[in-house]
C-alpha cells in the first residue's frame, strides 16, 4: 500500500509586528484584556503591497529546501487560503509559475481556518491513489486585510503568515488518516456578509468586507466539535490518547487549545502553542506551528502528531501523522 509522508516543512511571517500595546492606541482595549481572553500578545501583519502569494512563496521555498527537492520533483500544489491574491487565477496557479514548477495541477482550497487540513487531505489522497508522487501543500493568509480595525472584538485576534509542507509517496505510514467536515448551520456566527455574487459595498475600504464573529457562540461550538474529532481520529486508527506525542492545534484562542489538550490528556509541554506570538493566522496557523516545532527540535522523527483545526463555515478537520 502507498502512503504519504511529510518530508519537509517551511514557514514565513511578515516583518511587521503589531503588539497589544500598539492596539491599545487604535482601539478601546488593553493588553491584559486581550491576553486573558485569547492568550495573544502580538501578531504579524503584511507590509504594504505584500500578498498572500508572496508569503506562500517564501514558505514553499523553505519547505522544498528542507525536503531537498527541486521544482521538477513536485507533481501537485494545493494552497489553503481565504485571502487569495485575486478572484482568479488561483494563487496556487501564480505560485506554480513563480516557483518554476512543471505544468502540474494547482488549486486553491477555501475552508477558512481548516484550509490547510483540507488541502493536506486532498494531496494525501492524490498520492495514495498514485496520481502524484510529491505534493506541495500550503496554508497562507493575509487575513488582516479583512479586519475592521475599529471592532475591538475581532481586530485583536488575527495575524498574517504562511506555512507549507512537502509530502511524498512512501511504503511506510506517514499521514495515517485525515478527516474533514463542514456544517453550514452556524455559518452566521463567523464569516463575512459580502462577496462576488452577493455584491461588494462600493466606496468602502476593502470593498466593505470585514470579519464578523459572535465570539462566545463560536467558542462553545469549537470546543464541542474539536472534542468529537479527537475521538473520531483516534478511533479510526485504533489508538488511545496516550499514543499521541504532540498536539498541533489551530491557533485561534489559548482557551480552546487548552481544552483540546486536556481532552487528550496531554501536558502543556506536549501542545504546540504559537497563538501568543502569531495570533490567529487562519489556514496558515497549523503549518506555521508545525514548522516552528520541527525546526526548534521539539518534534522528532517517528513521533505521532495530531493536527486539528476549526473555522468559519463551519469547517473542521484533523490529520494524524507519524512524523
Amino acid at each position: 500500500m502507498t502512503y504519504s509522508k511529510i518530508i519537509g516543512t517551511g514557514s514565513y511571517l511578515p516583518e511587521r509586528i503589531l503588539t497589544n500595546a500598539d492596539l491599545e492606541k487604535i482601539v478601546d482595549t488593553t493588553d491584559a484584556w486581550i491576553q486573558e481572553r485569547t492568550g495573544i500578545r502580538q501578531r504579524h501583519v503584511v507590509a504594504e503591497g505584500e500578498t498572500t502569494g508572496d508569503m506562500a512563496f517564501h514558505a514553499a521555498q523553505r519547505a522544498m529546501d528542507a525536503a531537498g527537492v527541486e521544482p521538477g520533483d513536485i507533481d501537485l500544489i494545493i494552497l489553503g487560503t481565504t485571502t487569495p491574491d485575486l478572484i482568479f487565477p488561483s494563487t496556487a496557479s501564480l505560485l506554480q509559475h513563480r516557483l518554476g514548477l512543471r505544468d502540474v495541477g494547482a488549486m486553491d482550497v477555501n475552508a477558512a481556518c481548516t484550509g490547510f487540513l483540507y488541502a493536506l487531505s486532498i494531496a494525501d489522497k492524490f498520492i495514495k491513489v498514485g496520481d502524484a508522487r510529491r505534493a506541495l501543500v500550503i496554508g497562507a493568509e493575509s487575513i488582516t486585510s479583512l479586519v475592521d480595525w475599529e471592532d475591538r472584538q475581532t481586530c485583536v485576534l488575527f495575524g498574517d503568515g504562511a506555512g507549507a509542507v512537502v509530502i511524498e509517496a512512501s511504503d511506510e505510514p506517514g499521514i495515517l488518516s485525515t478527516h474533514i467536515h463542514a456544517n453550514g448551520e452556524h455559518a452566521g456566527l463567523l464569516g463575512t456578509d459580502v462577496g462576488v455574487s452577493r455584491g461588494f459595498r462600493e466606496g468602502e475600504k476593502n470593498a466593505g468586507i470585514a470579519i464578523q464573529m459572535k465570539g462566545n457562540e463560536v467558542f462553545k461550538v469549537a470546543v464541542r466539535t474539536l472534542s468529537r474529532i479527537v475521538d473520531e481520529t483516534l478511533e479510526a486508527n485504533g489508538m488511545d490518547r496516550s499514543d499521541v506525542d504532540w498536539l498541533i492545534p489551530h491557533q485561534a484562542n489559548l482557551r480552546i487549545i487548552s481544552a483540546t489538550g486536556r481532552k487528550l490528556g496531554l501536558s502543556e509541554d506536549r501542545v504546540i502553542v504559537t497563538v501568543d506570538r502569531h495570533g490567529n493566522t487562519s489556514a496558515a496557523s497549523v503549518p506555521l506551528a508545525l514548522d516552528e516545532a520541527v525546526r526548534s527540535g521539539k518534534i522528532q522523527r517517528g513521533e505521532t502528531l495530531l493536527l486539528e483545526a476549526f473555522g468559519g463555515g463551519f469547517t473542521w478537520g484533523s490529520a494524524l501523522v507519524r512524523y
